[in-house]
């Protein structure tokens, strides 16, 4: 699958490109390259300073390349266009030097890309003029693999404003922008033999057997990849789309699309650490009904646990009565949802 490189003087006649062909491949997988992370952020910190550490960075630094790969419903791949960026200094901007020499190892061209990028008022120019008429025609789906620094740059891209000060407005913003988001990390979780998610693009590829075209850390390269593998993942695990749809790996609140309709339905938060049989008991995906509405939800099997934990007949009361404030306690957040939503 060929690559098409996007520079300054190709950009409007690849837009038109890649609009075309957005009208029969509405899903965009995409990837993003950056110089690198100011501030690291470690394993166990909270959610909140996870966070705090992705706007700093995010807010600190210049974006250098976007990668889209444009595929269907069924994983046939469109086309895949890489946008080069220009605006970045290496003298004078902040960055990684590690990151950056990392870059150029793997193919990056400074120097061509800051004298004949695309400038980003441009690009954000074209690429949202193509969104808005897309939008209006159909549903857009984006996905990623570990792509919280992804959404988060491409968000302050778009929307040439700073990141939102909390992580539930960063997931209201994304929704509102983006609508159907996939995280493949976040769906890898899922999978058995994934170790829990805990695995980067190119491992979780050879476990699906996918080959990678072109090379690794080019945002080109990358988004196909992250097509082919999610269209795979999607063919092998048919339940892990559903699973994870609005959940990004790192942090918990659903990304839920803004024209979602009216009443809120209740919306599960994607807790970082759900992973299949944690705890030792077994996560189900089930549809629950909340106000007419079909909604997706992870519940711990009531079965499995009253068989583990109430054994015997003359504790199956107590099974029962687990369950009945289960339900209790989502019509309760549902409502509270529904409320704070309003107003």
């Amino acid at each position: 699958m060929k690559i098409r490189g996007v520079w300054a003087h190709n950009f409007h006649q690849e837009l038109s490109q890649f609009d075309h062909c957005l009208h029969r491949f509405p899903v965009i997988s995409f990837d993003t390259e950056f110089p690198g992370f100011l501030r690291d952020t470690p394993r166990d910190a909270l959610e909140d300073q996870r966070y705090e550490d992705v706007k700093f960075n995010v807010e600190s630094l210049k974006l250098l390349q976007l990668g889209f790969t444009l595929s269907d419903a069924h994983g046939n791949i469109g086309g895949t266009w890489e946008f080069h960026l220009s605006g970045f200094n290496e003298k004078s901007d902040p960055h990684v030097i590690a990151s950056i020499s990392l870059l150029k190892r793997n193919g990056l061209d400074f120097a061509r890309l800051g004298q004949f990028g695309i400038s980003v008022a441009e690009f954000v120019f074209g690429f949202l003029r193509v969104l808005r008429i897309h939008r209006g025609l159909h549903d857009l789906t984006w996905v990623c693999f570990h792509g919280l620094y992804d959404l988060a740059y491409l968000l302050k891209l778009l929307t040439q404003k700073p990141l939102p000060d909390s992580v539930v407005m960063f997931a209201k913003a994304l929704g509102v922008v983006f609508g159907t988001i996939y995280d493949v990390k976040f769906m890898a979780r899922y999978c058995r033999g994934f170790f829990g998610g805990e695995i980067g693009l190119a491992r979780v590829a050879k476990l699906l057997d996918v080959e990678r075209s072109g090379e690794a850390h080019q945002a080109g390269s990358d988004s196909l990849l992250t097509a082919a593998v999610f269209s795979k993942m999607n063919a092998t695990f048919r339940s892990v789309a559903g699973m994870s749809k609005g959940c990004l790996y790192g942090i918990s609140p659903t990304i839920v699309r803004y024209w979602q309709p009216a009443p809120v339905i209740l919306r599960r938060p994607c807790f970082p650490v759900a992973a299949p049989r944690v705890y030792g008991y077994a996560l189900v995906h089930g549809q629950i009904m909340v106000r007419g509405q079909v909604v997706s939800m992870l519940v711990i099997s009531m079965k499995q646990l009253i068989k583990r934990e109430f054994r015997g007949k003359k504790f199956l009361r107590i099974g029962i009565k687990c369950e009945l404030l289960i339900w209790r306690s989502l019509e309760a957040y549902s409502e509270d949802l529904s409320l704070s939503s309003s107003s």
